[in-house]
């Protein structure tokens, strides 16, 4: 992949990203999916052994991954990086909602930032739950990653794949309408990606769920609630109540024999490693001093 890769920069509408941020942080509750989500990705916290001195979780009021880091990592340092500011006034507690309302007893010197501050921090975990498909640039970040990591800091993330309610893609398809949502990218070319920003063995895997709903009008508000659609080649402006119900009725084509509507969710899990090698622009690859000295014969003899 080169830096002009089509992958480098998604197309994603960044003010929608930025409407329904802001939309979805002033609600008691994060994500439905995005709590689901986390409880997974927390399991796999044992990969780091060592508890992490300081954990910087991007994206949290979102994620909705804060209190199991804090029970994870009770004596660490918690560092919050939130994409906005509008954001970021409520993972500071404005609203007082009740899962935030935990974490902040737990945590009252939590500190939050927003991602466009100069973030001077060095941390041993960044942990990001269901972020990445929002961002336009991600190899980006994760060079930014990469840069605030200490030497064996780890990376976690997930993110929704490309799989993700393809049933209701075809829906919109089958109709003549735009597509319902941005295109998601592969686990693949995310490790991709993180090779490239100076990760070292990049472990990306994924599952499917699947959610169920009674009807169109549920389905319809539960994506609501993870979103909505960011892509710059959706529909523009406010859908008329004769469109709402024609969506309606095309919807009823994903009822399966058990006479629920149905959609598959891929979700994406990475992580890895910083590696202690960088390399730069022009594929040098730099090995820190320290580390040469402990690969020379006469180093290890006398260790």
């Amino acid at each position: 992949m080169t830096p002009s890769s089509p992958l480098n920069q998604r197309f994603v509408d960044e003010t929608a990203v930025a409407a329904n941020r802001a939309r979805l942080a002033g609600l008691n509750d994060p994500p439905w999916l995005n709590v689901e989500v986390a409880r997974r990705m927390a399991e796999r916290l044992t990969l780091f052994k060592r508890p992490p001195q300081r954990v910087v979780d991007w994206g949290a009021r979102l994620g909705g991954g804060g209190p199991l880091l804090m029970a994870a990592y009770p004596g660490a340092s918690h560092v919050v990086v939130e994409p906005t500011e509008s954001v970021a006034v409520h993972s500071r507690g404005a609203l007082g909602a009740p899962w935030w309302a935990i974490w902040r007893s737990q945590s009252r010197s939590t500190k939050v930032f927003v991602d466009s501050e100069p973030l001077k921090l060095s941390t041993d975990l960044i942990w990001s739950n269901m972020q990445l498909h929002a961002e336009k640039n991600p190899p980006a970040l994760f060079e930014r990653w990469a840069q605030m990591l200490s030497p064996d800091g780890l990376v976690m993330f997930s993110c929704l794949g490309p799989g993700t309610v393809q049933a209701l893609r075809a829906v919109y398809a089958g109709q003549g309408w735009p597509a319902p949502t941005v295109d998601f990218v592969d686990m693949h070319d995310l490790g991709d990606m993180l090779v490239r920003a100076g990760f070292a063995d990049p472990v990306m895997d994924q599952e499917t769920l699947t959610i169920q709903w009674d009807s169109p009008q549920a389905l319809c508000d539960d994506l609501r609630l993870l979103g909505g659609n960011v892509s710059p080649l959706r529909f523009r402006g406010l859908r008329t109540a004769r469109w709402m119900a024609s969506l309606h009725r095309a919807l009823e084509s994903l009822r399966g024999s058990g006479g629920k509507l149905t959609l598959d969710f891929e979700v994406v899990y990475g992580h890895a490693f910083k590696s202690a090698l960088t390399r730069s622009v022009d594929g040098e690859t730099r090995v820190p001093l320290e580390d040469i000295r402990r690969l020379m014969p006469s180093a290890r003899a006398s260790n």
